[in-house]
This record gives structure tokens, sequence and C-alpha cells, in this order.
């Protein structure tokens, strides 16, 4: 050994640290090969533990230590957990296959503009597997200086040798995806960002060719420079200029036990993690804690059991000689903490024999990175370590080593600074929970809102999605009044109209007049029919219903219903139904029509139901149904866009009470809700509008659920859902009520909690949630609707998606104009129209 090495390895600076970086040969799918090995990589999926009961933790943590232990020992493992900010725009792009109505561009353009205010980052995680040394490639370590000062390069790989180690990264693959992390293997495009994105250049991405990136172009990933200083690292742009300040951390001190759930997961918390910018004396108006995001690579090697006894019977003997020696000296008495070494380690070989414990060394490192100052970076660099002091673990910079520190993160790179990593039971690495978080929502579709859980993310949801899927087709809003769930209702409608569905909104509070205003605005069909004279005829039967053979069985039932009890028990549905009939007869047929026919009839009976049913039809409920519409008017029809049906003044009665006892108000309404749910089920088992998007939404749904007729309907419609290709959404104060309707409960595809303060609210609406009806979880739903300070948080939602992943959720308006145009209260009449108007001028140059 030459002086200056044996120098080295006693100062602690080895042969580790003194090697060279890695020379990539080539990236394929799953696959980094450098000129001395060959690594499979894959991408590990998130799991959702925020919501996650103890047991269901217990059980994925179990899971994840026999991955570790039965599939990964022996492995040289390298994990990384990354950031990348939220790239809004190819939003625009999912959007064109997403939407197809209306002016979706701007649309989608809207909520673009929105995730760039918000600049959201998004966590990616990324597990490395050292497969094998490559075979005559490793001798050649030697003359690597020699190729390069050539200009020769590292050698090319042979496609034989790629399909070999793609076999064998496959195979290891197949049995991670049984893992909590369901890996897969890792795009060639994400290997590559991941090597280039060091360099913080902004030079495209090679373009891989057969699937693979090799040659000249694998150089370009590695163009760069950095400069090291003894506290942090100088990353220098294209142009000479500081393009980043990087610092990494090492953690050499975790406490004897980790709390979990709590501080002790480690590498979970790392999206918590927030500090204050720096900022000068007289800009101190808007500072508010921003995210660090800082990055984690960790170096492990999950020992064999041969290997995890032998290093247990080294440390034991080796405390056994302690105390011998200290039992020999003058003071004759070892230290306690010799004595209790020995023990431990006694203890820890039994259980490695016995109950199958794994041992693990693992080397963790934090990465911070700053674009916009050194003082930045040292701001960020504070929180971090302030953040783990109070988690009790110990995070310090790599002083004099950080050109070593970033070797080591680098992929294909190995563990340079070795006395600073730790040798532990396996659930030490697996209770820092990476892959935990916040994850819930559709894989696809329109974006919706961001996750409040933590880790950070984007919401979607498709109410319309569970036809396509095969699944469920219901969704269900449940929270106490003024806490957004009629908003997130408009926002899922629109969305639903925009991928060109036929849209029926039952409004039966009378708030929802916005939804058709902000249709309307972005080149929407929409109409508002409301239960007014102006609207007569809207919903006649006649018009709403498929053919006259449904009309004739569905209108003498409803003007039955209508008709004073003293007419119905003289035999007044002998006189409607020939009515009908006759009307049928003489050709186009209207409910109005028959009310004439009935005045006209010789028969007594007849002409008194015909006049009291024709004074009747003046009134606000009795002219949608059987008024006679005004020349030009426009009914309901069955077409993509959005139609808002407004029933504000309807009073059903409950199911207990007898028809015979309906006062004429109750009648009437009832009439009224016949047409809208005949046409309703009608229009959702039409056989020519199968191929037709359909969304049917009911808020206020307890004002249905209070009678026979209605809680038959939400019913039907649920479970028919599926195979007619209608989406049914529910809006409710009543989580109770709803929770008792089986048939809809058994076909809820998607569930969306907001506040309740009831127990017994709470309870169900945990229980519809998935979630177990205990105290944390009620104070959870106490506290979803309140911000810190103690005002109302509107939109802020537990979610449970079709995969019973549960995570709160904040829905997001992605401008003001929209906001005002769906504001529900009660100045938001006055307020619409300014609304439209100011969102028609700052939209007039966008072109679909």
């Amino acid at each position: 050994m030459k002086t200056a090495q044996r120098v080295g390895a006693l100062l602690g600076l080895g042969g580790d640290r003194a090697a060279p970086p890695p020379q990539y040969a080539a990236l394929a799918d799953g696959l980094i090969l450098t000129d001395t090995h060959a690594e499979a990589w894959f991408v590990l999926a998130s799991a959702n533990t925020d919501l996650m009961s103890v047991g269901d933790r217990d059980a994925q943590l179990d899971q994840a230590d026999n991955a570790f232990g039965r599939v990964l020992a022996g492995y040289d493992c390298h994990l990384r957990v990354l950031w990348s900010p939220l790239r809004a725009d190819d939003y625009l792009h999912e959007a064109a296959e997403i939407f197809t109505a209306g002016n979706w561009r701007a649309w989608a353009q809207m909520r673009v503009r929105r995730l760039e205010q918000i600049g959201m980052d998004t966590r990616h995680l990324l597990l490395g597997v050292r497969l094998t040394d490559r075979i005559g490639q490793a001798r050649q370590t030697g003359t690597r200086a020699a190729r390069a000062a050539l200009g020769i390069g590292t050698p090319p790989v042979s496609r034989r040798e790629l399909a070999a180690l793609s076999g064998q990264m496959r195979s290891l693959g197949r049995r991670l995806e049984m893992s909590p992390w369901r890996a897969e293997p890792a795009p060639v495009e994400t290997l590559a960002w991941m090597i280039a994105r060091e360099q913080h250049r902004t030079a495209p991405l090679p373009a891989p060719r057969d699937g693979a990136i090799t040659g000249a172009k694998i150089a370009t990933l590695t163009r760069g420079r950095i400069d090291p200083y003894p506290d942090h690292l100088r990353i220098v742009a294209a142009d000479g200029a500081t393009a980043a300040w990087s610092c990494i951390l090492t953690m050499p001190g975790f406490p004897p036990a980790l709390d979990t759930p709590g501080g002790g997961e480690w590498l979970r918390s790392l999206s918590e993690i927030t500090y204050i910018p720096p900022v000068a004396d007289d800009d101190t108006d808007d500072v508010h804690p921003v995210p660090v995001s800082p990055e984690a690579s960790v170096r492990f090697r999950v020992l064999p059991k041969r290997d995890a006894l032998r290093k247990v019977d080294t440390a034991r003997k080796s405390a056994k000689e302690q105390r011998r020696s200290a039992a020999g000296q003058s003071a004759g008495e070892p230290g306690r903490e010799i004595e209790q070494t020995e023990r431990e380690m006694e203890d820890l070989k039994v259980s490695i024999s016995r109950d199958g414990v794994d041992l693990v060394d693992d080397h963790p490192r934090l990465i911070v990175t700053s674009t916009l100052s050194l003082d930045d970076l040292r701001a960020r660099v504070d929180a971090v370590i302030s953040h783990y002091a109070g988690a009790d673990i110990e995070v310090v910079a790599g002083e004099d080593e950080q050109r070593e520190l970033w070797c080591e993160m680098q992929p294909g790179d190995q563990v340079r600074v070795p006395d600073v990593g730790h040798t532990r039971d396996v659930t030490g690495l697996s209770a820092s929970w990476f892959w935990g978080g916040a994850r819930v929502g559709d894989a696809d579709g329109p974006i919706i809102g961001y996750l409040t859980g933590s880790t950070p993310g984007i919401v979607r949801l498709d109410v319309t999605a569970g036809s396509d899927a095969g699944d469920a087709t219901t969704t269900a809003f449940l929270g106490r009044s003024g806490r957004g769930k009629s908003t997130a209702v408009a926002m899922s409608a629109l969305d639903a109209a925009f991928r060109g569905a036929f849209v029926l909104i039952l409004d039966f509070k009378g708030d929802l007049a916005g939804v058709v205003t902000a249709a309307q605005a972005y080149g929407l069909p929409a109409r508002l029919v409301e239960t007014t004279s102006k609207f007569a005829g809207s919903a006649d039967l006649f018009t709403l219903l498929e053919g006259h053979e449904a009309a004739q069985v569905e209108v003498p039932a409803q003007l039955t219903i209508a008709a004073p009890p003293h007419l119905r028990a003289r035999g007044a549905e002998t006189p409607i139904t020939r009515a009908v009939n006759e009307v049928i007869r003489a050709g186009n047929p209207a409910t109005w029509r028959v009310v004439e026919y009935l005045r006209t009839m010789d028969d007594a009976l007849g002409r008194e139901t015909g006049e009291a049913l024709h004074e009747l039809a003046r009134t606000p409920l009795g002219a949608p149904f059987m008024g006679r519409p005004a020349d030009g008017a426009l009914p309901l029809a069955p077409e993509p866009g959005v139609w808002v049906v407004q029933m504000p003044g309807l009073s059903l009665p409950d199911a207990a009470t007898h028809m015979d006892d309906w006062h004429p108000l109750q009648r009437l309404s009832v009439a009224l809700m016949h047409s809208m749910l005949a046409y309703g089920v009608t229009t959702a088992g039409r056989r020519d509008l199968r191929g037709l998007r359909k969304m049917l939404a009911v808020p206020e749904v307890h004002v249905l659920t209070a009678t026979r007729q209605g809680m038959a309907f939400l019913s039907y419609i649920a479970r028919v859902g599926r195979a007619l290709g209608t989406s049914l959404v529910l809006d409710t104060q009543d989580a109770v009520a709803l929770s008792q309707i089986v048939g809809v409960v058994e076909q809820l595809r998607t569930v969306v909690g907001f506040q309740l303060t009831t127990e017994a609210e709470q309870d169900a609406l945990a229980g519809l949630l998935g979630l177990p009806a205990n105290p944390h979880t009620r104070a959870m739903i106490q506290a979803i609707g309140r911000l810190p300070s103690g005002k109302i948080r509107h939109g802020h939602s537990i979610i449970r998606d079709p995969n019973f992943d549960a995570a709160t959720v904040q829905w997001d308006i992605p401008s003001a104009e929209l906001l005002a145009m769906l504001d529900t209260s009660p100045k938001a009449a006055a307020d619409t129209d300014t609304a439209a108007a100011a969102h028609h001028n700052q939209e007039a140059g966008v072109t679909a």
C-alpha cells in the first residue's frame, strides 16, 4: 500500500472516499449500467397512511419488514426520495383527452394557471438494487483514466447483456411488486431525469434509441460542474453563473426507539418541513412558511442471517472482553453500559435465530438545495436540523466531505463515508415510512383540488367514471351547511358537462343557478328551469318521457296525485285516464290539453276534476307539469349540457302521512316530483342514450329520502347506474339517514365528507368513509371545517375513493370569478351577473 493511501486510511479517508465517480455505460427501462456493475431501478408507489388504522399500519409495516428480509437481503440497495415541481402545462395536454364539450380549453387553462399559482411539488420514490458486476468490465477499472485521456469513453453494451440483465431485473421486480411499495421498473426517461437533474442544466434529455440510452447521449446527462466547499456545494450553470447551492446532511444519531405514528417516521415527514425565507427588513408583510422539500439518499444492505449473526456475535464478544478487562482493573466493576450491551447482543442473537429478526446497515443522507441564495440554503438547512431535533434525531452537515457525499448519492455509486452509518433492526428503516403519506382520488380525470395531508399532491375526481370502469356510479357529498358541499357538486357537474355528459340537477334549495351561469360562460349548453308560471309545461311528462306509452301510465298517476282527495274518493282517476287516452288519440298530446279536455267532458266528475286541476295549474308548483307553455318555451331535453331544475317551494310529506291527509301544497309537490323522478328513470333507461354520459345530481337529498317514492328512486338509479351509464351524485346533511338506505350505500363509489358536529352524524360519516368510529375520527371530522384560527374552512373535506383510500382534500376553485358564479350564499344572486360579465371580458382572448 502506498504511503498516501495508508495515511488516508488512518484518517478515515479510505479507498471508498477516493473512488472515482461512476461512469455510466447504458440506461434502459429499469436498468442503470456503469463500467463496473449493473443496477435494477424501480419506481415505488406511495401508500395512503395518514388515515390508516393502527391495525392496518402494523400489518403494512410487517409486510415491509418481510420484503426487506426476504427479497432484498444480501443486495446493496439505494433508496431515493426526490421532488419535482408539478408541471401544470401537462394538464392542458391531458384535457384534450378528458374534455370534449364547450370551451374546454379555457376551462383547462384556468386550472393550469391555478396550479402554477399554487406551485406544488410532486414526490418520487425510486429504489436501486445492485444486480451484478459486469463480467470483463470490472477488471478494466484501472484503465478508465487511459480511456478518458484517449477520448475512447466507456465500452459499448451489447444487446445480449442488456437482455440478460433485464431478465434479472424483472424477476426481482415481480417479487417487489407484491410488497407494500408495489414496485414497477423505472422508465428509462425517469432514470435519465434522475441523473441529469443533479446538474441543474436546462438542456433537453436525450431520447432513448431502441429502448436504451448509450454512447455519446449518455455523456450529456452528467455534463456539468460542481464546486465543493466545506459545508455546501455550488452547482454551476452552463454560462458560469450559480444555478443552485446544495448541502448534504448526515444523520449520525437516532434515539433507541422510534415513535410511529409520530416523529419516528423520519423519511415520511420530509414534506412537513417548512422554513421562513430570509427577507429584507422592509419586506415582512407577506412572510409565511414555505416547504423546504429536502430529498433523501439512503444506501443500505439487509444482512443475510449468517452475516447478521456474525456481526452481533462480534459485538457481544467485544463487550464481553471489555467487561472482563474492566473487572480486572483496580476498580473491579465493569460499566453498566458494557454489561447492558452484552445482554442486548445476547438477546438480539436469539431474536435473529429464533424470531427471524433482520438487521440492516444503512447510511441515510438528506440533500437540501436552494436556487435562490446561499443564505436561503442555510435557512433551509437550519429548518431541517431543527425539525429532526424535535424527534431526538441528530442531523449535521457533512463538514469537509460534501464532494464525497455528493458522489455517494449518485445512482451507480457506492458508500463513500461508511463511518456515518447504522446497523439496526430492519424496522428502524421501514418505520421511516418512506412510502407513506396521503393519496386519494382517481388515477386520471379532472383535477378538483389538492391533498392537505402529510404529502402534497393534486387530487382527481371524475364522478362519471364508474360506468366506464364497470364499477358503482354513486358519489355522496355529506356535511353541514355552509362548508362547500354544493359548490363541490357544482364543480363536479361542470367537469362532467365538459366531458360531454347530460347533467340534470334537481335543486331543491334553489341556490344553484350559478352553475348555469358558469356553464354558459364557458360555452356549454345550459338552462335553468324554475317552479314558476314562466316555465309552464317545462316538466310535462308527455315531452319528457320517451314515447306516449310511458306517458299514458305516468300522466294519469300524476294528475290523480294532484287532484283533491274528495274527487279521488269519488273516482276521479277514471275520467282522468279517459281524457289522457283521448288526447293521445287526437295527436300532439300535452298535459294541459288533458286538463282542458276534462273541463269539457260530459261527465260531471270529469268537469269538476278538470276545473280543480286548471286552477292548480296556475300555481308555481302546478304550472311546470300541467300548465300551458308560452310560445317558444323549451322543455327539458336529454341532450349534453347542464340542466338545473329549481324547486325551492316543495313541501313533501313524510312516509308515514297517508295520501288522503296531504294538503294542496304537498299534493302538488309530490306530483311535480313525480315528473322529475319519472324523467330521471326514463332518461337513464333509454336505449338510444346508453352511449351518452349522464349525471343526475340531487342536492339536499334528505328532501327525497323523507318519502317512499324518493327512496325507491334513489335505490333504483344507484343499482342500475352502471348498466345505464348514469352517475348519481347526492348531497345531504343527514349522514345517518343516507347510511340506512342499503341500496345506495352498497353502490357508493366515492364519499366526500365535510364537517359534522354531532356524534351520531360523525359516526355515520366515519362508516361511509371506511374509518373507525372512535374519538380520533370524530375529532377529525369536527375539525375538518375549521382553520387553526377558528375561521370556517370552506371546501375542506375527507374523500374516500373507489380503492377505499381516504385522505383530507381541499376542493379548489381555480378563479375568483368562477367562485363568485358558484356562490350559494344569499348575496350570490346580486353578484352573479357582474361576475359573469367580468369573466367574459377576461376570457375573450382565449380560443378553443
